[in-house]
Order: C-alpha cells, then structure tokens, then sequence
C-alpha cells in the first residue's frame, strides 16, 4: 500500500494510560516501531509530546473513547496535526486485541491513510458547545424536579395540574407556597390565581381539596428550592452564553429566523455545527453527520436499511423537539410535518422536518441571509388538482354532490 503519513503515531487512549505507537523510516529500508506507555496525568502527557516531537511525528491518531480523548487532545493540538477517528471504523482483527496491538493498528492505518478523522471544533466554539450542553443538562433536571412535584401532589390528593396549564408558573407558584405553608383553605389559596387562571377559580377550589400530610409538605419545600436553585443556575449559564456567542451573533440571529426556533434553540445548532459551513461538502453531508438524513445500507440491489446513523446527539435531540413544537404553527415546516406524518408517523415526520431545519440553517449561515417561508399552502399549490380530487372525494363519501368551479380571476 502507498505511505502518505513517514513518521506518524496512533495512541490507544484509555482512563488512567495512553499506549503511542511511533512508526518511522529506517536509515536503511523499512520502517521502525517504537512503543511506550504513558499516564493520562498532565505531567506525563508533556512528556508524551516531547517524546512525539523528538521522532519528528506530523501526525497523531487516536480513538474517540468517552471523554478519555480531551486530555490528550488539549495537549497534543498545537504541535501535532491530530486525528480523532471513530473507534467503530478501526476495529482490529478479531482475537488480536490488547493496547499495544491497539496502538500499533492504529499508526499503520494512519500511516497509509485510511483514516478519517471526525470534526474537530476550533476552541472557541468547543467552550460555547461545553456551555451549551451543560445548560440543556440543567433544563432536564429542572424537568426531573418539577415532575417529581407532580407526583408529590398527585399523592396528596392536589389536582392543580388538571386545572393549571404550568404548575411552576405564577399562580402555581404561589399555590405551591401555600400549600407547604399548611394554613390556607382551597378557598384562600384559589384566590391566589392571577390573569386567566381567575375565570377556573370554582374548578381550583375542588383540585386544590386534598390530603396533604406533614412530610409531602417538607418534600415539596425541599424540591421547590431544588427547582429555584437550578433556575438560577440556568440563568447564569443564559448570561455566560451570551457572551460567548458574540462572535457567533450573526448566525444565531439567522438560524433564529427560522419558525419554532427559539434562542436558546439557534444558540445550540450554531454551537454544535459552527459557523464555517466549508467543513462539510454539502447540506446532505451535515445532515448525516448530524444523525438526521437515511441511512445507505444496500447489497445485491436492495436496501436493506434505511434507519438513521447516531450521529451528533445533542444536535439531533433538539432538532427533534424543534420540529414537534413547530408542528402547531403554519408554516412551510408545519405542512411538511402533517403531510408526512399522515402517511408514515409523526416520529419520522420530525426526524424528516428535523433533517429541514438543519438543512435551512445550513444554507442560511453559507449565504448570510433570513429565512423567507413559502407558505402552509406551499404544498398545495404544487399540485392543485390533486389537492381538489382528494377534496372532491371525501366529500363524496359524506354523500355530498360536488360540483367546483374556478373563481374568475380579479381584473
């Protein structure tokens, strides 16, 4: 096989060790192998590099093992050209395998090309990701919390979230208080109702009579404080955020065009995909790397799969959850969601208005301009007729006699 890589290096990363795999030429023909094994300590990773850099290596390439990667990464990436590949794509021949092998497996790949590295970030956008998912982590437990309230007052007997559309917000809030206070009546704590809560104060009375004992009292103070502890949290993550994404302001305010895209939505999607859009050769390619475009797995002229690879998680996650909360508005996305999900279900409707946003954000970060909707009606107006014979039809089943005729067009 034709060497690209002369002096390379594979490393076989784990928790507590790295094992480096240096392959260089020989002074008369063939090629050297060196191996040695290095802690995951700041100190003896300095080393490795220095070890690195006396066998003159140009290139490094390592699995992309947990988080294991990140300490060797830090270090390595400014003196090395680092490759991080995924482990599924470099598996050793089976029965041959212990870290040494690994490491060695490793560099010969790396040494005649064939691996791929997955994407790397620039550093500032992998501090606003860091960011941005560990504020996502905080929402969830805020979710966690808050439905472990409902459970606390379903238990006791409190039905406010039958009347109430948001327990945690305004009026609920202020319920919630009264009720770990234990000396209001239902009467005294459904006056507590502000706005359009006051028009369901008789259906309030009934949902707040309950059983409501000593420790359910305690248990929803100490998980009431649990959920404005983290909400503070949150809103400091919302400032910090704020703050990194200066220098990715402009495409966040872009990627925020889109219809059911919300801030914190665009801020995520930016973090994750970047602003240099030259990384990937096309919408498609973002879209499979993200883990929302089909599959490709077919043999003997048949597809025998079309189900969508892993792909980036938190990318893919809130793409998801923006085309489920879209899918009430009306827009282009909209119509495409209820004109798939009719036919094939609404989990593969959003996976597919998913793969849409992504491909429109994409496209609005390469060409620096706002998203312009075609219109709920854009589907229909690709192919009236069609449209009016399934009207015309249904109509019929309803025994009605239909007879359309064309509205003159205004002069």
């Amino acid at each position: 096989m034709q060497v690209v890589y002369n002096r390379c290096a594979g490393l076989d990363v784990h928790k507590k060790t790295v094992v480096a795999c240096v392959i260089t030429p020989k002074s008369s023909s063939g090629w050297h192998k060196e191996i040695r094994t290095f802690t995951t300590m700041t100190q003896d990773l300095l080393k490795l590099s220095d070890w690195l850099t006396s066998h003159n290596c140009t290139h490094v390439a390592m699995e992309s093992t947990g988080e294991y990667w990140r300490p060797v990464f830090n270090i390595l990436e400014g003196n090395f050209e680092v490759m991080l590949v995924n482990a599924r794509h470099i598996k050793a021949v089976p029965g041959r395998k212990t870290d040494i092998k690994d490491s060695q497996w490793i560099a010969e790949l790396l040494q005649h090309g064939l691996l791929r590295a997955s994407f790397i970030p620039p550093v500032e956008q992998r501090d606003l990701r860091d960011l941005t998912r560990h504020r996502s982590n905080f929402i969830r437990e805020r979710v966690n919390l808050v439905n472990r309230v409902q459970k606390v007052l379903e238990a006791a007997n409190i039905k406010l979230a039958s009347v109430a559309s948001d327990v945690m917000g305004v009026s609920g809030r202020a319920m919630l208080a009264a009720i770990v206070e234990g000396s209001a009546s239902p009467e005294l704590m459904a006056d507590l109702a502000k706005g359009t809560m006051r028009k369901k104060h008789d259906l309030l009375i009934q949902a707040l009579l309950g059983r409501v004992r000593p420790h359910q009292r305690f248990i929803l103070a100490q998980l009431l404080c649990q959920i404005d502890s983290v909400d503070e949290t949150i809103q400091c993550f919302d400032q910090q955020i704020e703050e990194y994404c200066r220098p990715f302001e402009q495409a966040v305010e872009l990627v925020d065009t889109i219809p059911g895209i919300a801030r914190r939505t665009a801020e995520i999607i930016v973090s994750e995909i970047g602003i240099d859009m030259s990384r990937f050769p096309s919408a498609q390619h973002l879209a499979a790397w993200a883990g929302v475009a089909p599959g490709n797995y077919e043999s003997g002229g048949k597809t025998l799969s079309t189900s969508t690879r892993k792909g980036n998680r938190s990318l893919r996650t809130i793409l998801v959850q923006a085309a489920h909360a879209l899918a009430h508005t009306k827009t282009y996305l909209a119509a495409q969601f209820r004109r798939i999900s009719g036919r094939r279900g609404k989990k593969r409707a959003a996976v597919a208005v998913a793969h849409s946003i992504l491909t429109i954000a994409y496209h609005l970060i390469s060409c620096q301009e706002p998203y312009k909707d075609l219109g709920v009606d854009y589907f229909d107006k690709q192919r009236p007729e069609s449209v009016k014979k399934r009207l015309i039809k249904r109509l019929e089943k309803l025994g009605y006699q239909v007879s359309v005729e064309p509205v003159p067009a205004a002069i």
